[in-house]
């Protein structure tokens, strides 16, 4: 049984066990109900029996992930009983409430207050001028070195194999001081990488028609490029995750080339055969896409770029295939994720085609990421002899383990690390790379 946290009048503090699943940013707004909670004086548990109540934060962006969320749900119910949903499977609660009829309430993804709320009226408070303080960062569910920085919600785009805008829906945009405030409090807190998140980070403002916000001694827009530059003066690692491929991109890659942002977009292409994305409503110029990859690597050499594909889309033909592995080894791109297609209900692409059978995009899945395999094979052996900054994530014998500018946390490779000297959880040292394989690399730290 873990130790329960105190009141000053020596009661236990209400204790709330919480599971977040999903995307990164489903963390973020876990990390908002959390630093909620603590500010109110809830302690956190980590075992749901040493808890008064759970709160699951759901992923509801695929039928595995509802499965997923779902047995996360029955199995608090199984080991507290008392239960809170919410998340974007709580934007349809009828399929939580068929499947766990005992849940005590089901709240929808953004909807801080609510959850909080559902917490009261079950675990009411007990305010306690000792325990209600949080550090001014607030409270965060990923080590202390890094942190999600999440600058928008929603989504104008309407891709046909995607309900997030149904879940959480249009693009609304923060503004660029609140954004870069949460930032500085961050740095100040220790924080060495920034992973910038939305659901579509290039559109970042355009809701807002860019306005500017006071930050520092000057007006800042919201708008991506901007944002960017602002944040690349807080010395630290800013890494850019879902980047949408709109034309202005472009402006970023002098910012990476100046280090001022992390050489590393993360832009999800998903395919590259014209009839696909079209039924995909994506972006459809692959040859222009070449194009541009060329010229941003001619810009910033050290440019790493990782995307995911999805493969049995409805309709894709052997042929759409084959020109997928075509385009993927002319991108050499560094890093790839891959999904087989889940006709998820309420998911426009559901009705485009006929469906690709189970068995044609397994074999479709293993062929890409073979391709795949090789190619990132090939692009990390080049670092090889180089010496890389590497952020340390964790220290232990052999060796460590930690991350180039090329490697986000958690999809990307790593690096392990050996060392004559003790090396610490979040310092960036330098890493003479000595061997590499498919997906990460081997070396050690250079200097004392």
């Amino acid at each position: 049984m873990t130790r329960r946290s105190m009141t000053a009048d020596g009661r236990p503090a209400p204790t709330v066990s919480f599971v977040s699943l999903g995307c990164p940013k489903a963390l973020v707004d876990s990390e908002r109900i959390v630093t909620r909670l603590r500010a109110e004086g809830y302690a956190l548990a980590r075992d749901h029996t040493d808890a008064d109540l759970v709160i699951v934060n759901t992923c509801g962006f695929l039928d595995s992930a509802k499965a997923e969320s779902l047995e996360a749900i029955g199995k608090a119910l199984k080991e507290n009983g008392k239960v809170i949903v919410t998340g974007c499977m709580g934007a349809e609660p009828e399929q939580i409430v068929s499947a766990h009829p005992n849940v005590l309430a089901v709240t929808g993804p953004q909807q801080y207050e609510r959850v909080v709320e559902a917490v009261h009226r079950v675990l009411p408070p007990r305010h306690d001028p000792f325990l209600d303080l949080v550090p001014p960062e607030g409270i965060k569910l990923t080590p202390r070195h890094y942190a999600y920085l999440k600058i928008s919600e929603g989504c104008n785009n309407r891709c046909t194999f995607c309900i997030i805008p149904k879940l959480r829906g249009d693009l609304v945009s923060r503004p660029a001081a609140d954004v870069l405030r949460e930032a500085e409090r961050l740095v100040k807190a220790g924080v060495k990488e920034l992973l910038v998140i939305s659901q579509d980070t290039s559109a970042y403002g355009v809701d807002l028609g860019y306005a500017a916000s006071r930050w520092r001694d000057r007006e800042v827009r919201a708008r991506f490029v901007d944002l960017a530059r602002a944040l690349g003066e807080l010395g630290v690692w800013v890494r850019m995750h879902y980047v949408y491929p709109y034309p202005h991109v472009d402006e970023i890659i002098p910012l990476m080339a100046e280090r001022k942002v992390l050489p590393y977009l993360d832009i999800p292409f998903q395919h590259a055969a014209p009839a696909v994305l079209k039924r995909m409503r994506r972006p459809a110029a692959q040859e222009k896409t070449l194009a541009r990859i060329a010229r941003w690597r001619a810009d910033c050499p050290e440019l790493t770029l990782r995307s995911t594909f999805i493969v049995g889309f409805p309709g894709e033909t052997e042929e759409d295939f084959e020109r997928l592995l075509q385009w993927l080894e002319e991108a050499s791109l560094d890093r790839v994720g891959c999904f087989k297609y889940e006709a998820v209900r309420g998911a426009a692409a559901n009705e485009l085609a006929p469906p690709v059978p189970e068995a044609v995009k397994d074999e479709r899945w293993h062929r890409l990421m073979r391709t795949q395999q090789a190619i990132s094979a090939r692009r990390l052996r080049r670092k090889i002899g180089t010496r890389q900054p590497v952020l340390i994530d964790a220290v232990g014998a052999p060796s460590a383990r930690g991350r180039t500018m090329a490697d986000a946390p958690e999809i990307d490779g790593v690096v392990h690390v050996t060392s004559r000297r003790p090396l610490r959880v979040g310092e960036i040292a330098t890493v003479k790379i000595e061997r590499a394989d498919a997906y990460d690399l081997y070396g050690s730290v250079v200097g004392f």
